[in-house]
């Protein structure tokens, strides 16, 4: 049963790790490759991620440099990135697409915050699942007699705190995210 408090405390990790990824796509004012890498580009018949197309680099704060191993699919590039709802318009100068990043409007940010709770709430809903199921596994431990009616209270309480700590963090991590959404 050890190793099972090991695996949920992975579990809650990965949540975490799951939640910033989908937090990292929300553009705030500054530039970075996580907002364009996964737009899919329609080239040599097949769509794939920008990202396994070209090297995706910051040239300042406020602009990205696109550039595709592959100069010939430039145009398949730039208008996968027009049609991305982004609101991003790409300069292309023949080897390379630059992206400068327009300044977020009051209204972008409020719409912006409420995609953010909206990740965040399904970050706490995919924690309580987690500390749901465990805890089944727990009570059905001790039902078969595996292991004692103190060690279940014992799993539990790790358990509860494991939840609290990624709950924590997942409010932190929301805090820091909207504070960032917010500075002009």
């Amino acid at each position: 049963m050890s190793m099972n408090i090991q695996s949920y405390k992975e579990q809650f990790d990965k949540t975490i790790e799951h939640l910033k990824g989908e937090m990292s796509k929300l553009r705030t004012g500054r530039a970075t490759p996580a907002l364009v890498e996964d737009i899919t580009v329609e080239a040599y018949g097949v769509k794939q991620p920008l990202k396994t197309l070209a090297s995706i680099s910051i040239s300042d704060a406020k602009t990205l440099n696109v550039e595709p191993w592959d100069k010939s699919i430039i145009q398949a590039i730039e208008t996968a990135i027009n049609n991305s709802q982004l609101g991003i318009n790409p300069v292309n100068d023949g080897k390379l697409l630059r992206l400068p990043l327009p300044e977020l409007t009051q209204d972008r940010r409020v719409e912006l915050i409420k995609v953010l709770h909206q990740k965040l709430e399904a970050g706490r809903i995919s924690a309580r699942q987690i500390r749901e199921e465990i805890k089944k596994e727990i009570e059905q431990s001790e039902k078969d007699k595996e292991i004692t009616e103190d060690d279940r209270y014992k799993y539990i309480e790790d358990l509860d705190k494991a939840a609290k700590d990624c709950n924590d963090k997942i409010k932190e991590l929301g805090e820091e995210k909207e504070k960032e959404i917010n500075t002009v």
